[in-house]
Formats: C-alpha cells, sequence, structure tokens
C-alpha cells in the first residue's frame, strides 16, 4: 500500500524549527560582557593590601608620593611610621595630624588609642569599615557605596558644609562611599567626607582619590588633600604594608600617660601573643559588590529554571502530521536501508513477522491475542502447510544471515499472498 501526494491540495509549508542558539548567544554575550566589566573593574580598583598604597615614597598610581611632595613645599613636617604604636608614639609628642590611608590594616586592639591624641590633634580615616568605626568608637556607620567614586560638590546634597578644607577645595572625587551620623557632625560632599570631634578631630573620607598619584590633579583634590593633612601641625604618615599583627608583650590600653602620650599597660594580666590572629574575610567576597553576587545568584537560578524546563516530561509524544505526503515505498526502503546499515536483521524479522500477522489474523476471524500454536494450526490448515513449518516461520529464530532474511520474507510474502491477498491482486480461491 503506498500514499500518494495529492496534487489538488498544496503540500503544508515545513515548520519552523526553534532556534535557541538565536536567543542564548546574544544573552551569552552579554553575560560575558557583563562578568568582564565586573573583572576589570575589581582589578583597577586600588587594594590597601597592596604594598605601597597611598605610601608617601611610592610613585606608582596608588602611591602618595605626590601628595608627600606637595606637603613638604607647603613647610609640612612628614614622619612615615610602620608600625602603628610607633605612630601613636610619635603623634602623642604634641598636636599632630594623624593620617591612616588603610585603616583596616591597623589591629583591632590598637584602633581605640586612634583618638587617643594630645588636644589640638586631628586623625584621618580613608575608607574605614564598619569594623573599624565600632573599634575606633565613633559614632558613624558607613551607608551607600558607589561603583565608582564621582566628583561632586561640598553641598552636594544640599546640605550646607562648614569645614574649611572642602569650601576651598570646592568639586573633589570623595563620593563612593558615604556615612551617616549624629546631627552634630560637619557633613560634606553627600556624606562622603565627615568631620566630628570625639575625644580628638575625626575626619572620615570616603574615597581615595584625592590622595593617589593617579588622581590627586583631578577637579580640587590635590586642594582638599593637602588642606586635609596640612596646616601647622607635623604629620604622623602611618604607612602599613601589611595587616598589622597583635601588640607584643602587655596588651594595648588607650589610656594616656602623665604627658598625654597613649602608653601600653597590662590589662587583666593576659598576654596578646597567644591572642589568634585576626579574622580576615575572604578577599574574593570583597572584591565584588554585593549586588554582583545577587545577579549571579539570580542567573543560576535562571539556568536551573530553564535546564528544567527543556528537560521536561510532561507526557507522551503526541504525533503530529508529516508537512508533505511521502510514498510508502520509500519510507519502506529507507528503513530497510537503515536497518541493513546497523545490522539489524532482527529487528528486522520481527516487523515482517508482526506486518504479516497482520493481515493473517483479520483474515482468520483471530484476536491478536491467539496463542502462537493455534495461530499456526489455523494457518497450515487453510494454506495446507505443515504447521512446524508455518510456526517457525512466524515465531522462529532471528535469522544468522541476509540469505536467511531473504528467505524469510519470501516465504512470508507467498503465504500472506495465499491466505490474504490484495486488493488488486484477486482472491485465488
Amino acid at each position: 500500500m503506498t500514499a500518494t501526494l495529492d496534487p489538488a491540495r498544496p503540500a503544508a509549508p515545513p515548520a519552523p524549527r526553534r532556534r535557541w542558539h538565536r536567543l542564548l548567544v546574544p544573552i551569552g554575550l552579554a553575560v560575558l560582557l557583563i562578568v568582564t566589566t565586573l573583572v576589570l573593574h575589581a582589578v583597577d580598583q586600588p587594594d590597601p593590601d597592596d604594598p605601597g598604597f597611598l605610601a608617601p615614597v611610592a610613585a606608582g598610581d596608588d602611591g602618595g608620593s605626590r601628595l608627600a611632595d606637595a606637603l613638604r613645599a607647603q613647610g609640612v613636617p612628614i614622619r612615615r611610621e610602620t608600625d602603628t604604636l610607633h605612630a601613636l608614639r610619635a603623634a602623642g609628642a604634641g598636636p599632630t595630624t594623624l593620617f591612616v590611608p588603610a585603616p583596616d590594616l591597623v589591629h583591632p586592639d590598637t584602633l581605640a588609642a586612634l583618638t587617643v591624641l594630645p588636644p589640638g590633634s586631628r586623625l584621618v580615616l580613608v575608607e574605614p569599615s564598619r569594623r573599624v568605626l565600632t573599634g575606633v568608637g565613633l559614632p558613624l556607620e558607613p551607608t551607600d557605596r558607589r561603583w565608582a567614586t564621582r566628583a561632586v560638590p561640598p553641598d552636594a546634597d544640599g546640605a550646607p558644609c562648614r569645614l574649611p578644607e572642602a569650601l576651598r577645595a570646592g568639586t573633589a572625587a570623595v563620593d563612593r562611599q558615604r556615612y551617616a551620623g549624629p546631627s552634630g557632625t560637619d557633613r560634606c560632599y553627600a556624606g562622603a567626607l565627615r568631620r566630628i570631634t570625639w575625644g580628638t578631630e575625626v575626619v572620615v573620607v570616603g574615597a581615595s582619590d584625592p590622595f593617589r598619584n593617579d588622581r590627586i590633579d583631578e577637579w580640587g583634590n590635590r586642594v582638599l588633600a593637602t588642606g586635609l593633612l596640612g596646616g601647622d601641625r607635623p604629620l604622623v604618615w602611618l604607612d602599613l604594608p601589611g595587616p598589622a599583627p597583635a601588640p607584643t608583650g602587655p596588651s594595648w590600653s588607650p589610656t594616656p600617660d602623665d604627658d598625654g602620650t597613649p602608653v601600653p599597660r597590662r590589662t587583666g594580666g593576659r598576654d596578646d601573643r597567644a591572642d589568634p590572629p585576626p579574622n580576615r574575610d575572604n578577599p574574593l567576597w570583597d572584591a565584588f559588590p554585593p549586588w554582583f553576587w545577587a545577579i549571579l545568584a539570580q542567573l543560576a537560578v535562571a539556568g536551573l529554571l530553564l535546564v528544567l524546563w527543556r528537560a521536561r516530561r510532561l507526557g507522551p509524544p503526541v504525533p503530529e502530521p508529516l508537512p508533505v505526503t511521502v510514498r510508502a515505498a520509500e519510507t519502506v526502503l529507507g528503513r530497510a536501508r537503515l536497518y541493513r546499515r546497523a545490522g539489524a536483521r532482527d529487528t528486522t524479522a520481527a516487523t515482517l513477522r508482526a506486518a504479516a500477522l497482520d493481515r493473517l489474523l483479520p483474515r482468520l476471524n483471530l484476536p491478536p491475542d491467539t496463542p502462537p500454536d493455534e495461530v499456526a494450526a489455523r494457518i497450515a490448515a487453510h494454506a495446507g502447510a505443515d504447521p512446524e513449518r508455518v510456526a517457525e516461520l512466524l515465531h522462529g529464530a532471528a535469522p544468522k544471515d541476509d540469505r536467511e532474511l531473504l528467505a524469510l520474507a519470501r516465504d512470508l510474502d507467498a503465504l500472506t499472498r495465499t491466505l490474504a491477498p490484495h486488493l488488486t491482486e484477486g482472491d485465488p480461491r
């Protein structure tokens, strides 16, 4: 039986193929571009842990040698210290400006001593974290943080700025990390610069750009940096090469001596050398802003949902009509070539026997679940053949080679032509 193509009916157009790569490729490129931008931005940002960060002797982009030269040109004496206790000793000799460009590197045991300075001193902290502000005891807390530093005027948000150094500098690149504090503090650059008197005059700056070699000449950065660190006070520059170790010997106490100098004192009779090292966070988490990890988690969830949606199995396959009519002979020939290429003689024999039974059983009025012995006996009786031969023909073993398969096909065709001829062949009985 063959299926012919009806010329009167136009062939159905082929169904459009779903090419998901047309959607996934642009999305993948966009994600790759975003991730690459975030990584390059994180690499480009200065790291306070790097040696030479805002150091007065470092001439690199993140160094502070140009700021140190500008201060010396104004007659400001600079004393560079690489140890916190030595810096506190130097700052305790009289009214001094203590500059801490990397406060996160200061050991927690010595943070509280930073504000115990002689009257008239100033402490300048660059981008202190919440841990540092808590350790120092300042009533400030970090709030908003920007993707990149922005240059804004001192009264950017409409609030008046009362810090003379900021008013002289005008617009400066300070707005990156903002801080919230009590109403009595001086607030400039939308909260990115705060001045508070807390035992010592403390100035908190929310960006390192005004002090760095590569950004000091932009906007009013130089005027702001030299104004905060200059004046008639000597400058003690705390240049820590890395995380400061715990103070050895007696534990540090910020109690001043008779001359106002903080001194080491023993508290509780214990030795800080037995203290465990400070628990530092994983630097990978700090390399990217929090919203990056949120986007990454959302993309992972979206990818998981896409995989589950594409792998769904909601029911059995649904047959669909072919877009064109194909002749039965072409289908049989194509399937036969596939079977031959795969060497599937057993599958071919089973297909031929099933097709023969589909034609013979209705002819003999036998149900499909008739036992094989009864089917062989009924067919042999009508065809006048040996029942064992018919049983072997319909339910025997698979052919061993192509010659046996061809013989099986011929015998099955002869049997079906005898008992169930095609409509065009006539009935031989």
